[in-house]
């Protein structure tokens, strides 16, 4: 059976849109007039490879889930499984529980996959973009050494770990953003409306105007001139910069210079080494081997250099040289990682030691980003507290001096 997007009117004359299994257009249309449905329109939800010329194009085209809702189906499909229930009908359950009919479509895809003899992997492959690598590889290992439902689990945990962190970060930039922007246009406000009406007075007086004044009278006169060219000017640059970025070698030595700086390298080599330690633990101790475990582990590293640097330790774990020998060679690894990663090799726990590795590399790249979303903050206030006070000096300056001279 496959699955089919229907369009239909309902008794009361309102459009209905949702997603029915059915051997055939024909079938649709007869269940949707049994239900008292008028069909208007019936697709089927996928189109078959050898119609579809431009097979890379449509995958751009094909729902997504996001971290959120890829752990909650995750998690639905795990505790299914593990009660006993058959793929097919766990991923049929999973389909009726979600209100989206673009998740409805894409569990009964999959589902109808399954029912032609492909395994839950394969079939989550026909929509790369909802589940990545990682995920199909996990799956996979899981269906091989018969524990699907236990490493469904670990998925959806590592998943619900990720959407956590992601969601702590967003929060934590919430209050600095929107200091930020009111920086930004209250300082426009100021420079662009308020100090000009105040210029005329000045200019009535024919006063000698402190250099203070002057220099944010001129700084207004260019806002007021050139602001607007300014703004278009940024945003160019910033388009060009992440095209620019998106060049191959640009980015891996872009990515290479960032691992130097001071304390963004320390935050990028954090967040990274993280990503990969947790990534690895999961795939290892699903049953993945080692080597190939490196290869998905290292397509999830955000920074181009680190992801070259795992290829060649990958490339020696492959010629028989130990995981934390491999990535020592490349010297961008912390030496605690390494050492709880010699140390589990030498006693047999690697998969329980990449987990706390993980954890512990996770936690130091937290408490480092909640160290510098701490401090923006108030370093936003000083900056907009200075600059409203050296506008409001330039302005009481020249009347201070004009009442001087009346007197």
């Amino acid at each position: 059976m496959a699955a089919f997007q229907y369009n239909a009117l309902n008794a009361r004359g309102k459009e209905e849109k949702g997603v029915l299994e059915a051997d055939s257009i024909r079938q649709v249309r007869q269940l949707l007039r049994d239900k008292g449905l008028t069909p208007l329109g019936v697709n089927p939800t996928r189109k078959k490879e050898s119609a579809d010329r431009f097979g890379f194009l449509a995958d751009l085209f094909k729902p997504t889930l996001s971290v959120s809702e890829r752990a909650l189906v995750t998690r639905q499909l795990a505790t299914l499984i593990g009660a006993g229930l058959p793929i097919e009908e766990a991923l049929l359950a999973v389909s009726k529980q979600s209100e989206k009919p673009s998740i409805q479509s894409m569990m009964l895809t999959v589902r109808s996959k399954v029912m032609e003899g492909f395994s839950l992997a394969n079939a989550l492959g026909e929509y790369p973009r909802a589940f990545p690598n990682l995920h199909r590889a996990t799956v996979a290992a899981g269906e091989s050494a018969g524990h699907l439902d236990l490493v469904l689990n670990r998925l959806a945990e590592f998943t619900e770990t990720q959407q956590e962190s992601s969601s702590k970060v967003k929060q934590a930039l919430v209050y600095p953003i929107i200091l930020f922007v009111l920086t930004i246009m209250i300082l426009g406000g100021l420079l662009g409306y308020v100090v000009p009406d105040i210029v005329k007075v000045f200019a009535e007086s024919e006063q000698a105007l402190p250099w203070l004044t002057i220099a944010v009278i001129s700084t207004s006169d260019f806002i007021v001139d050139y602001g607007l060219l300014i703004l278009v000017m940024l945003i160019v640059m910033i388009f060009c910069i992440r095209r620019v970025l998106q060049v191959p070698s640009v980015r891996l030595g872009y990515d290479h210079r960032l691992l130097a700086m001071p304390i963004l390298g320390k935050l990028s080599r954090g967040t990274n080494t993280a990503q990969f330690a947790s990534t690895l633990s999961i795939l290892s101790s699903s049953g993945v081997p080692l080597v190939d475990a490196m290869k998905i582990a290292g397509e999830v590293l955000s920074n181009t250099w680190l992801r070259l640097k795992v290829t060649d330790a990958t490339i020696r774990v492959s010629e028989g040289s130990s995981l934390s020998g491999s990535l020592e060679q490349s010297g961008n690894f912390p030496p605690m990682m390494l050492h709880m990663i010699a140390s589990g090799e030498s006693s047999g726990e690697l998969d329980d030691m990449l987990a706390r590795v993980a954890r512990h590399q996770q936690q130091d790249a937290d408490l480092l980003m909640s160290l510098l979303l701490s401090l923006f903050g108030p370093l936003m206030l000083i900056v907009m507290g200075g600059a409203v006070f050296t506008i409001v000096m330039a302005i009481l300056l020249p009347i201070i001096n004009l009442n001087q001279l009346v007197v």
